[in-house]
């Protein structure tokens, strides 16, 4: 049973030695990712399991490393505490594992699930409902950005429609509002480049009986990217 969640954003810029001389930008998104992680924590659950975007859905256990070799920097990271295990994290995993790292969680054995970006809703809240019921007690990392279209010099160019995605997405995460995450429109969320819909309607999925209130720590548009944090307990 889902317990607790926590919603961060995954931009690899979170790691300050890949952000370099930009890392004091997103200081007050790492100490709300700080927060988030916490409030994980406090849940005491008996797994925890980090969910994000990539290009196919996979499982990745306990001791999966990641990378952030391409991105420049000779960093690596590591899925829960204990022996490197082969598999290899995505880019969203790692930098979920790296927040674990930065806070020292040691509270549970950690397991990852990427999701495919472009899995339909359904599946989503499907794959949501079987992290759910892997533990008694199951907390969730959820990675994932908003809208990558929300400025000229954003990723994916200024697309009038991102700034009123991200508003109801924003709202829904900082509410834990099961059925407007479950509504978001996967082909809009696509076309804007945003990243966190398929993960956030996998978290939709998980707290569907949870019976959780949520609570948004912060939203901001940093490089035309919507980036939110949000707990759900």
């Amino acid at each position: 049973m889902l317990v607790a969640a926590a919603v961060c954003p995954c931009p690899p810029l979170l790691v300050p030695e890949v952000a370099a001389g930009a890392a004091p930008e997103l200081d007050a998104a790492r100490d709300a990712c700080a927060d988030a992680v916490g409030v994980l924590a406090a849940s005491r659950p008996d797994l925890l399991v980090v969910v994000g975007p990539a290009d196919e859905s996979g499982t990745f256990r306990h001791g999966a490393v990641g990378t952030f070799a391409g991105f420049g920097v000779d960093v690596s990271v590591r899925l829960g505490a204990g022996e490197p295990g082969a598999q290899r994290l995505p880019a969203s995993l790692a930098v979920g594992a790296w927040l674990l790292e930065r806070a020292g969680w040691a509270d549970a054995p950690v397991q990852g699930h990427a999701v495919a970006e472009r899995l339909e809703p359904g599946p989503c809240a499907e794959a949501g409902e079987e992290l759910a019921s892997r533990a008694g007690r199951v907390a969730l990392l959820v990675m994932g950005d908003g809208s990558a279209c929300r400025t000229l010099k954003a990723p994916g160019y200024l697309d009038e429609r991102a700034t009123a995605f991200d508003a109801v997405a924003a709202a829904a995460l900082g509410s834990a509002d099961i059925a407007a995450l479950k509504g978001l429109d996967d082909r809009l969320a696509h076309e804007l480049k945003a990243a966190g819909r398929a993960p956030w309607q996998v978290l939709a999925g998980a707290a569907a009986d949870a019976g959780l209130a949520g609570r948004l720590l912060y939203e901001d548009a940093p490089y035309g990217v919507g980036y939110f944090v949000g707990v759900w307990s």
